[in-house]
């Protein structure tokens, strides 16, 4: 398999880190998102997502797939041990809540593409730029860590006491967040299972630090 991907998109991260815990081979092929105007846009990258998006992962017999919750939950049903999914569906519906919370609404509202239209197009300047990132990441992490707080079903992680989905949605957000300072005060929660999660190999190999085209 290849996974094309970019060291500092979340999205990417999310699957690294789910092939990772699968232990499963695949090859990084990097997609330099700012470079000449971002690799992305050619035309060889959008034969393969019309979307101009990361990651995408090609299939050892050459189909492809895009969206990373697609993705995972693909892999997860191909390669079910370990399982990213709880074995009941109240379980799979908690996890799969906890991932749209992030994936839906938190990373739509500061993916590049949305943050370049606010300067370009709209016109603001960079301090503008940074106020609405932090604002709507903050708000979503907050009612992420009330979902988690809240719920006996919290463990070490997301869900329980081995990573899930949720897990790997969890750890690229607050990557980001950390990158463009946003306060992270009171997330107590998130921030103790963000710790029990960089402790594993396979989150820690997955860090956009530790990739090939990291800058």
């Amino acid at each position: 398999m290849k996974l094309y991907t970019y060291w500092r998109s979340s999205a990417a991260m999310r699957v690294r880190i789910a092939l990772n815990v699968k232990g499963l081979p695949c090859e990084m092929v990097p997609v330099h998102l700012v470079r000449n105007g971002g690799e992305q846009h050619g035309a060889a990258h959008v034969a393969r997502n019309p979307q101009g998006l990361v990651p995408v992962l090609e299939l050892d017999d050459g189909r492809i797939l895009t969206q990373s919750l697609a993705i995972i939950e693909y892999l997860d049903e191909t390669h079910p041990h370990p399982s990213l999914l709880p074995a009941d569906a109240l379980g799979r519906a908690r996890v799969r809540a906890i991932v749209q919370a992030i994936a839906c609404e938190i990373h739509p509202l500061q993916n590049t593409r949305v943050l370049r239209h606010l300067t370009g197009s709209l016109g603001l300047d960079e301090d503008a730029k940074g106020v609405w990132y932090r604002h709507w990441v903050e708000v979503g992490l907050r009612t992420v860590e009330s979902l988690l707080t809240n719920a006996p079903e919290t463990g070490r992680f997301c869900h329980g006491d081995a990573p899930t989905l949720a897990d790997c949605y969890l750890v690229p957000q607050l990557y980001n967040a950390r990158r463009f300072a946003c306060d992270l005060s009171g997330l107590d929660t998130m921030l103790r299972i963000d710790a029990a999660c960089q402790a594993l190999p396979a989150f820690a190999a997955a860090a956009p630090e530790r990739q090939a085209d990291a800058e």
